[in-house]
C-alpha cells in the first residue's frame, strides 16, 4: 500500500515537475497557466537559484547592490559568480547567479522577498525593470492590494518570485535544482542550453515547450540542473534591459502633392469598394435565406417531424402490409421533444443497408452501417419500447462527445420493431482504431480519447438530472471522429438507465466483475468508473478487455513488491508496442495508476470522474 502511494505521488509530480511556460509580457494585466510555477502543499522547500543582470539605471551595478536587493549575503554571490569585490562595477547586462529560498505558499512556488519603494513609481516598473521581469506585474499587484496604481515612496512591498523545485520525477531523472532565467531580446532555446551546457530537449520538456517554440523578450524560463549552476561567460551575453524610455527624433514634415492625390485616390476607391461588397454580401444574405425557406418547405412536404406513423413488422419478415396510423410514441413524449428527426421509410434503410447486407454491412448485433445522402450512418434495429427511451435521452442531452440521432424509421409491419439512424463517426469505433496497426493511434490521441470520454461520462453524471449511468462503457461503443475525438454510443438503451433505479449488486463490465454494493445514484456510477477504467487499459495496452481478468492482472505489479526501475520495467512491456516509446513514461505511469484506482472492488474506493477529468485535464 506505501508502494502504490509512492507511485502515486511520483505520478503527480511528475505532472508538476513539468511547469508551464508563459508567453506573455512581464506588464501584462492577464493570468496565464505558468504566470506563476504551481505545486502541491506537500512539496517541500528547496534552495534554488535564478539569474539576475547588471543594470546601472536601477542603480544595481556591483554584487554589494544585487545582494542588497535580493537579502543574501554578498560574500555568497562572490564564490557563486567567480568576482573579485562586492564593489566592482559590472559590465551592463552581467548575468549573476543568486542563491534563493523557493517554497510552496497556497499553489504556487515563490521566494519571498520586501523591497521598499526608493520614488514614486509604479507596479510593471517594479517587477519588470527593478526586479527584470522575474515577476509579473500583476503577481506584485494581487500581493499587495492595498496600494492603488502608482506606489509612493517608502511603501514596503511584498515581492514574490517566480521559482520552482523539482517533482519526484524530476529529481528521479537526477534534476537538481529549476533555475529562473528571464528572457531577454535575442534570447533563445539553444543559446541559453549552451551558456548551461544542458540539452536543449530537457529545457523544452522543463517548460512544457514543443521543439521549435519561440520564448519572448520580458518572460522566464526554468532551466533544469543536475549539477550546481555554472553560466558559460562564453556564450554572449543578452543585451543589458532597456530603460523605461527611448529619446525621440524629430521628423520634419515635408509637403508633396503628388502623393497626397494618390492617398485621396486610393481612399476614394477603397470606399467604393467597401460598398460593393457590402451590397454583394446584403444579396448573398438574402439568397440564401430564400434557398433555406425552399428547402424547409420541400422538407416539410416530403417528411413529417417524428410522424406517428409506424409499420408492423421487422423488414426481414418477408411480410408486406400496409402501415399503420398508430405510433409507440406517446403524445406526451413528442410534446416533450426539443429536437426534430428524420422519418425514414423503410426503402431508405434498406436501400442504405444493401437490404441488410451481413456481409458488408453488418457491424454488430442488430446494427448495420450505410449511406443516406453521401453520409455514413449507422442503423440500429430495436424495440419499440427501447426506441422510445433512446429518443427521450437524446431529447434532453445536447453534448458533442455523444454519437447524434439522425432519424427514426418503423418498420413495414411489426409493431415492436423499429430503426434508429445515427452519425457514423469517420474512423469507426475504438477497438478497430486500437487494432489498426497500418494506422496506429499515437499517445496524444489515446490521451486525448479518455479525456473525452470521461468528459461525456461526468456530463452524463453530474450535469442532468436525475443523473444517468450509461453502464455499457467500453471500447466498441466509443467511436472516434475524423479529427480523433471519441463519442460516446449507446446513449438510452435499455442497459443504460437513471443512476437512482438500480438495484444489482453485480456488474459484468467487459468480462470483468465489477462488484457493487446495494445500489443508490452514488454508487450506480461507479460501475460506469470501473468500465472506464477498462478502457483507460485497453488505450495504454492496445489489448482488448475482452481477454478477461488478463489486464487486471498485468498491472499488479502497481500495487507494491518491486523496486522502481522493476515498475517502470514492467509498465514500459504493459504498454502498447506499437508506441515504440513515443510516451511519457510519467503520463503512462499516471494513466496506468488511474485505471488500477478506478477498478477497484470496492465501489466507494473508486475516484469520481470530475476527480478523473482533473488528471486528465493535466495532460491534453
Amino acid at each position: 500500500m506505501i508502494y502504490a502511494l509512492f507511485l502515486i505521488w511520483v505520478a503527480a509530480s511528475s505532472s508538476s515537475a513539468q511547469q508551464f511556460y508563459d508567453p506573455s509580457d512581464c506588464s501584462s494585466d492577464t493570468s496565464n497557466q505558468g504566470s506563476r510555477y504551481t505545486c502541491d502543499s506537500a512539496q517541500q522547500p528547496c534552495r534554488t537559484f535564478l539569474v539576475y543582470r547588471a543594470n546601472q539605471h536601477f542603480g544595481h551595478q556591483n554584487l554589494l547592490n544585487i545582494s542588497a536587493l535580493f537579502q543574501v549575503e554578498s560574500d555568497e554571490l562572490l564564490d557563486l559568480n567567480n568576482i573579485a569585490s562586492p564593489l566592482e562595477t559590472l559590465k551592463r547586462g552581467r548575468e549573476v547567479l543568486v542563491p534563493i529560498n523557493c517554497s510552496c505558499s497556497g499553489e504556487y512556488f515563490q521566494a519571498s522577498l520586501s523591497y521598499i519603494v526608493s520614488e514614486r513609481t509604479s507596479f510593471p516598473e517594479i517587477a519588470c525593470g527593478v526586479f527584470e521581469g522575474l515577476l509579473k506585474s500583476l503577481t506584485l499587484l494581487q500581493e499587495n492590494p492595498s496600494q492603488g496604481t502608482d506606489v509612493e515612496t517608502g511603501v514596503k512591498l511584498d515581492v514574490p518570485l517566480r521559482c520552482a523545485c523539482p517533482g519526484g520525477f524530476a529529481r528521479f531523472n537526477g534534476v537538481k535544482y529549476l533555475v529562473t532565467y528571464p528572457i531577454l531580446e535575442g534570447d533563445g532555446i539553444t543559446p541559453l542550453s549552451m551558456k548551461f551546457s544542458i540539452a536543449p530537449e530537457d529545457l523544452l520538456a522543463a517548460n512544457h515547450l514543443e521543439p521549435k517554440s519561440t520564448v519572448y523578450p520580458n518572460t522566464t524560463v526554468l532551466v533544469p540542473l543536475k549539477s550546481d549552476p555554472v553560466i558559460n561567460l562564453n556564450v554572449p551575453d543578452s543585451p543589458p534591459p532597456t530603460p523605461g524610455f527611448l529619446p525621440t527624433i524629430t521628423v520634419e514634415k515635408t509637403k508633396n502633392t503628388k502623393l497626397r492625390k494618390l492617398y485621396i485616390a486610393g481612399s476614394v476607391v477603397g470606399f467604393f469598394l467597401i460598398v460593393v461588397a457590402l451590397l454583394a454580401c446584403g444579396f448573398y444574405v438574402k439568397a440564401v435565406k430564400k434557398w433555406k425557406g425552399e428547402r424547409l418547405q420541400s422538407f416539410t412536404d416530403r417528411n413529417s417531424v417524428l410522424s406517428c406513423s409506424t409499420a408492423r413488422s421487422s423488414p426481414r419478415s418477408g411480410q408486406t402490409g400496409r402501415s399503420s396510423t398508430n405510433s409507440c410514441l406517446s403524445p406526451d413524449l413528442l410534446a416533450g421533444l426539443k429536437f426534430s428527426l428524420y422519418n425514414y421509410g423503410i426503402e431508405d434503410i434498406k436501400r442504405a443497408t444493401n437490404d441488410f447486407n451481413e456481409d458488408t454491412n453488418k457491424i454488430g448485433e442488430q446494427v448495420y452501417k450505410g449511406l443516406i445522402d453521401n453520409e455514413s450512418v449507422m442503423i440500429k434495429q430495436m424495440r419499440c419500447e427501447d426506441t422510445r427511451q433512446v429518443i427521450d435521452m437524446h431529447s434532453k442531452i445536447n453534448h458533442v462527445n455523444i454519437v447524434s440521432l439522425h432519424g427514426v424509421c418503423y418498420g413495414e409491419n411489426d409493431l415492436a420493431w423499429s430503426y434508429l439512424i445515427f452519425e457514423l463517426p469517420t474512423n469507426g469505433c475504438l477497438r478497430n482504431c486500437l487494432s489498426n496497426q497500418a494506422n496506429r493511434l499515437s499517445w496524444r490521441r489515446r490521451t486525448q480519447i479518455a479525456f473525452d470520454v470521461a468528459t461525456i461520462l461526468n456530463y452524463l453524471h453530474y450535469c442532468i438530472f436525475p443523473s444517468y449511468a450509461h453502464l455499457s462503457v467500453n471500447s466498441r461503443n466509443i467511436y472516434v471522429t475524423s479529427k480523433w475525438r471519441a463519442k460516446l454510443a449507446n446513449i438510452g438503451s435499455t442497459l443504460a438507465v437513471s443512476a437512482s433505479t438500480m438495484n444489482d449488486k453485480v456488474v459484468t463490465v467487459n468480462g470483468l466483475v465489477a462488484p457493487q454494493n446495494p445500489m443508490n445514484e452514488a454508487a450506480s456510477v461507479k460501475v460506469d468508473v470501473f468500465a472506464f477504467g477498462v478502457v483507460l487499459l485497453e488505450l495504454i495496452s492496445g489489448k482488448e478487455a475482452a481477454q478477461g481478468t488478463f489486464l487486471k492482472d498485468s498491472i499488479r505489479f502497481l500495487g507494491g513488491g518491486a523496486n522502481e526501475e522493476g515498475c517502470f520495467e514492467q509498465l514500459r512491456s504493459f504498454i502498447d508496442p506499437s508506441l515504440k516509446n513515443e510516451y511519457l513514461i510519467a503520463e503512462a505511469l499516471c494513466l496506468a495508476v488511474l485505471a488500477k484506482a478506478c477498478i477497484e472492488d470496492d465501489p466507494l474506493r473508486r475516484p469520481s470522474m470530475d476527480d478523473i477529468l482533473k488528471v486528465l485535464g493535466r495532460m491534453v
